[in-house]
This record gives C-alpha cells, sequence and structure tokens, in this order.
C-alpha cells in the first residue's frame, strides 16, 4: 500500500502544448525562432566559465543598448519589478527622502516600494497621457529635497514616452540620483544614459527585447555606486543586493566570484540572443523602425476614426498605443473577441487608464506594418461584431 494519500494529478498526463497566439498587447512580445532556440541549448552551472563568457556578452549588449560605458551593469534575475526593486532597495535607505514622478501605473508603484522600505515618499503628479516639464521637476527637486528621482521613460499604462533631455542635469544641479524605468521603451525609443546623465536605468526582456520574462538589464553610474556601495545600512533584500550582484557579474574588480543565486541559465542564453539580435539591427534603425511602424498604426486608427489617447503626438509610445475605448463598446468584449476570433492579444488599461483604454503593443519582431494591417482588421472586424449600446 502507498503512503501517498494525494495521487498523480491526471492533468499532467496530458502533454503540454502552448498556443499560437499574436501577443500584441503591452507585454510580453512574441519570442522568435532564434531566440527560442537559444534558450533550448543544453544547461551548463551558473558558475561556469562559459556562463561567466555569456554573462559577460550580456553586459556588452546591454551597455550598447543603454549607451553606457557603465562598469556595473547587469541583468537581474527577475522581471522588470525586480529591477525597480533592486534601483530602490539599493539606492535608497530608510528615512531618506524620494521623489517619484507619478504619470502612470509605474511610478505609483515605485512611490509603494520605496513607502515599503521606510523611505519618506514625495510625489509630482500629471494627468494621465501628460508629461512634466522641466521646471516642474525644478521646483518639486526644490522643495522636497531628496536623494533619489524615479522617471518613468516610456509609461506602458497611458502610452507616453516622457522626454528626458535636461532632467538628468537639474538633478545633479539638486545633489540627487535620476533613476529611469525604460522597460518598455528601450530599443523602441532613443535613449542615451550617460549623455541624459542618468544614474541607474532598468528594463526587462520581454518587451522590445523579444526574450522570454525573467531577466531585467540594469546599470549604475559611478555616482550611483558611489552611494549604493557606501550605505549606513544593508538593503533589505539579500537577492537584489548590489554588493554580491556586482561580484558575481564580475562588476566589481575582484577576480574570485562568490556564489549568491542559481542565475536562470537558459533565460541568460535567450537574453544574450536577444540583445545579438539588437546589435545586428543596429539600435538606431530599431528606434526608426518602431517609430515608423507607430506613425502608420496612428494614421490606420484615426482614419478608421479611432482617438489616441496622448493628444501631443510628440510624446506618444512608439511601442504601446493607447486608443480611447471605442464610446459604446465593452472594452472587454473587444479584447475577447479578438483573442478568440483572431488568436491576437491586444489589453485593456492599466492604473489610471483602466476603462479608457485599448492598448497595443507592437515591439521587436512585433514591430512591423504588416503587425498593424492585423490589428486594424482585427479591430474593425470586433467593431463590426461586438454589441455597441445607444447610448
Amino acid at each position: 500500500m502507498s503512503s501517498l494519500y494525494v495521487p498523480p494529478p491526471k492533468c499532467l498526463e496530458k502533454r503540454f502544448v502552448a498556443p499560437q497566439r499574436h501577443m500584441f498587447g503591452p507585454g510580453p512580445s512574441n519570442v522568435p525562432p532564434r531566440i527560442l532556440a537559444a534558450g533550448a541549448e543544453p544547461v551548463i552551472g551558473h558558475m561556469h566559465p562559459e556562463m561567466f563568457e555569456i554573462m559577460s556578452d550580456i553586459r556588452s549588449g546591454i551597455q550598447y543598448a543603454f549607451q553606457t560605458r557603465n562598469k556595473v551593469t547587469l541583468a537581474v534575475s527577475g522581471t522588470g519589478h525586480a529591477a525597480m526593486e533592486c534601483a530602490i532597495f539599493n539606492a535608497v535607505e530608510p528615512g531618506e527622502d524620494v521623489l517619484m514622478a507619478v504619470n502612470g501605473i509605474w511610478g505609483e508603484r515605485a512611490a509603494e516600494i520605496a513607502e515599503r522600505i521606510g523611505a519618506r515618499v514625495n510625489t509630482i503628479r500629471t494627468p494621465a497621457g501628460s508629461c512634466f516639464t522641466n521646471e516642474d521637476i525644478n521646483q518639486a527637486l526644490a522643495r522636497h529635497k531628496p536623494c533619489v528621482v524615479l522617471f518613468t521613460h516610456g509609461e506602458s499604462s497611458t502610452g507616453v514616452l516622457h522626454p528626458l533631455d535636461g532632467i538628468g542635469d537639474i538633478c545633479h544641479r539638486h545633489n540627487c540620483l535620476f533613476v529611469v524605468d525604460c522597460v518598455a521603451s528601450m530599443g523602441g525609443a532613443p535613449l542615451y544614459m550617460d549623455t541624459q546623465g542618468i544614474d541607474i536605468l532598468y528594463t526587462g526582456s520581454q518587451k522590445v527585447l523579444n526574450a522570454p520574462p525573467g531577466t531585467a538589464p540594469i546599470s549604475f553610474s559611478e555616482r550611483a555606486c558611489e552611494k549604493v556601495f557606501n550605505r549606513k545600512t544593508k538593503p533589505v533584500s539579500f537577492f537584489l543586493d548590489m554588493s554580491w550582484l556586482a561580484n558575481y557579474w564580475g562588476c566589481d574588480g575582484k577576480l574570485a566570484r562568490i556564489y549568491h543565486h542559481t542565475g536562470p541559465v537558459t533565460n541568460f542564453y535567450s537574453l544574450r540572443e536577444s540583445l545579438a539580435v539588437l546589435a545586428e539591427q543596429g539600435l538606431e534603425n530599431s528606434w526608426c523602425r518602431h517609430q515608423e511602424v507607430a506613425e502608420y498604426f496612428h494614421e490606420g486608427l484615426e482614419n478608421m476614426g479611432l482617438r489616441l489617447f496622448v493628444k501631443d503626438k510628440n510624446v506618444r509610445l512608439p511601442t504601446v498605443t493607447t486608443i480611447v475605448a471605442p464610446p459604446g463598446y465593452d472594452w472587454k468584449e473587444i479584447t475577447s473577441y479578438i483573442m478568440k476570433n483572431h488568436k491576437l492579444e491586444i489589453s485593456g488599461g492599466l492604473g489610471p487608464s483602466v476603462g479608457q483604454v485599448l492598448r497595443v503593443g507592437l515591439m521587436g519582431c512585433n514591430s512591423s506594418k504588416a503587425s498593424v494591417d492585423m490589428v486594424l482588421e482585427a479591430l474593425k472586424d470586433a467593431l463590426k461584431h461586438c454589441h455597441k449600446s445607444r447610448v
């Protein structure tokens, strides 16, 4: 008689097959065959010399993608949320003042994370779909005197690409670190970490890079390292402690690497390959393609009579487009219809844009005019067949 009282689950007797879908939401994106194949290579040890070489390649790829020469550049083992926590946990100590620029959900998330570790959180806010002026920022810094300021470059909840030029200089004049979330924008819009004075920059693997979720590139300037490595207290997270991660990634100048955690080996393979694809295509080519495709999409939407949520063309995020939810329709019915009949994912709003918008992501390999035509056709079909109220 077996001593087990929980039998093997019947559901696991069936072979798993993932459905084929067009991933045109705000992320994750479709993963091309080349990157999928890289992730299927044999697993090696996370402390093997070959693994360290792969990690070195990843570091070089991130430096290119971020346009930085920062030594402390690596990929966190986790999603973009983990990188956000890594940035805040390492740069901020309990009781310190921080300033979060909130123009969507990601500023809100950053504020909550900082609050949870005991920081004094100050915020500046702007209506969804709009941006701050540099004078707004200067006045807020003079008023709150924070040690860290966090901005979201590509706010995927509202579809805004926030201008960054000049903000780094303002932050440094006020003696604070300039932290930028570029999860939704990196690779799809111009970004220059060093020349724009960004002190901590992070992104995720599953957007423009078209890699599976689970790795998050991040980089620290010398100014940021000065603060991070001279803390009075240890970061609240051992897993995200940069004094350990910098050693694991070979960023601290020490010959010996000490075991910290088991990195996601096959995810590192995929991330390396995705960075190789970006390098082969060329960063500037990628920026131009995303902008051209976004403009083609926006024109198609307006020709259909649909309105864009972000009114100012100059601050529209080219990777994630927010469309004003068509009046009289249930946005959930539209997204469900498109998924069922076209095997295509688009999503509704998030945070301040919930119920107000439809969000379409066209990132990396999905950023093409053929993808745009597919989305426009699906939207036309949905608007024709979904129920519309008389109101």
